[in-house]
Parts: structure tokens; C-alpha cells; sequence
């Protein structure tokens, strides 16, 4: 696992790319670790014009590895595992540069929702965006629907988390939610060709209009992010999310008492 992350750079420019294409690059706990220490490495970078995130294989990421699914490598709280995931958002909401991440095949749940908090979205014609928590028994928790919410209102937040469905690329396109798509042979080409006009730009001038978007953007998200920390740990800790996961065990239909 110890390659399922990497960095490179094209001179001023970061590219960090997910290396697990036999399962759509779908992220573990070493996976975040690796990525979060990527993040933290790339703030202390001077001359750090532009970050862009992508994917090897057919997909961005599938989301969180189905196999570690309610599983914690560690003995902590589910409040500590989700604050600790929430410090490595804030690391990719204030990276010191533009982040454009290029999107492709299967974007699923947090992956997505880590993608959302980027500056640019460009996606392939493949790209399938979806948020399947709730038909998990949890609900989002990496500030995506706060940026959903910004982008496209209450109704798309609403829509794509509480029925799961996905979103291809050109519905995406039409909310703004992406900001182009191009063939999937020319998404790495184009998202490359943009970061490198973005680092030709005067650096002051780019870091003082990325300040003024991000001063506009990030206040609702990380408000967000801090109210999903509270809601996803009463959810783990729920009566309610027992019987889901016991039913779902059992094969019977659940009986939810709302508590």
C-alpha cells in the first residue's frame, strides 16, 4: 500500500495521484494518512504555484474501501476518527495554492466530497458522481454538501444525498459543480495545460484572488464540517444505526424508533 499515493512534481506544480486502479482507487486509512501527509508536506512548499489531484486507472476514487467500512485501524473515538479526517480537509481547504482535481469514472462519497472542496473540478465524459451515506445508515460528514449547497442550492444537496443517485458529467456541468468536460483521453492534458497557465500568472496576483474566494467559500464549509462531526458520532452511537446494520445482517426489514 506503501505506493497507493503519490507525488510528483512539473516544476512549480504538484500532482498527487491515487495508485489503486484494481479497486478504483477506493481510499483506506493508509490511503488518508499517506494523502494527509502529502497535504501537510505541500504547505511548507514555497513556490507552490498550483496542486492538481487525479487518479490512475478508470475511476477518481470509488470512496472509502468498502472492506474498512465501520472498521478503525486504531482504538479511537468515532468523534477522534472523524475530527482526524476533517484536520486533513481543512490541509486541502488552505493549500497555498489553486487545487484542481480531475475527475473520472466512479467519484463516490467522500472522495467526492474531498473533490468538492477543491478550487476547480474538470471532468471526464466517464464521470459518475455519487453520495451513497445514507443508504449506508451514516450521512456526510467531509463538508461536500455545504459546497453542494453553495454551488447548486438546497435542492441538489438534498437530491443526490438522501436517494444516493449518480450524477453524470454533464448534469454536473449544468449545476457547476464541474466547470468543464472534455474526452477522458484529454483530461489529465487539459487539466496539466490549466495549472501551468495558472502558475504562469502573477503569483501575488493569484494568491490575493484564491484569498478573496476562499474568505467568500470556506467559512460555510468548515462550519460544516463541525456540525457533521457531532451528527455522524450521535448517528454511530444511535439505536437507530444498530438495527440498520442488524437487519441488513439478518436480511429483515428494520425497525427504525427515530432514536
Amino acid at each position: 500500500m506503501s505506493d497507493a499515493v503519490k507525488l510528483a512534481f512539473d516544476g512549480t506544480i504538484a500532482i498527487i495521484s491515487y495508485d489503486r486502479p484494481e479497486k478504483h482507487n477506493a481510499a483506506d486509512d493508509a490511503m488518508d494518512a499517506m494523502f494527509f501527509g502529502i497535504l501537510a508536506e505541500l504547505h511548507q512548499r514555497p513556490g507552490l504555484r498550483a496542486v492538481i489531484w487525479r487518479g490512475e486507472g478508470k475511476s477518481f476514487s470509488s470512496g472509502r474501501d468498502t472492506a474498512q467500512l465501520g472498521v478503525r485501524s486504531e482504538d479511537i473515538s468515532d468523534f477522534e476518527f472523524i475530527e482526524r479526517g476533517h484536520r486533513g480537509a481543512q490541509l486541502l481547504l488552505t493549500l497555498p495554492a489553486p487545487t484542481l482535481v480531475a475527475l473520472k469514472g466512479w467519484v463516490i462519497g467522500g472522495s467526492l466530497e474531498r473533490a468538492l472542496l477543491c478550487d476547480m473540478r474538470i471532468a471526464g465524459e466517464s464521470v459518475k458522481l455519487r453520495l451513497p451515506e445514507i443508504a449506508h445508515g451514516v450521512v456526510p460528514d467531509s463538508g461536500g454538501t455545504a459546497r453542494l449547497f453553495q454551488m447548486a442550492g438546497h435542492g441538489l444537496a438534498a437530491d443526490l444525498a438522501l436517494t444516493g443517485r449518480v450524477m453524470g458529467a454533464e448534469e454536473a456541468l449544468r449545476h457547476g459543480v464541474v466547470s468543464r468536460v472534455v474526452p477522458d483521453e484529454k483530461l489529465d492534458e487539459t487539466v496539466l495545460e490549466i495549472a501551468r497557465d495558472i502558475a504562469s500568472a502573477p503569483e501575488l496576483t493569484v494568491k490575493m484572488f484564491l484569498r478573496t474566494l476562499r474568505r467568500l467559500a470556506n467559512p460555510l464549509v468548515q462550519h460544516s464540517l463541525a456540525e457533521e462531526s457531532v451528527a455522524q458520532s450521535l448517528v454511530f452511537a444511535s439505536e437507530d444505526y444498530r438495527e440498520f446494520k442488524a437487519a441488513r445482517a439478518e436480511g429483515r426489514a428494520p425497525r427504525y424508533r427515530g432514536r
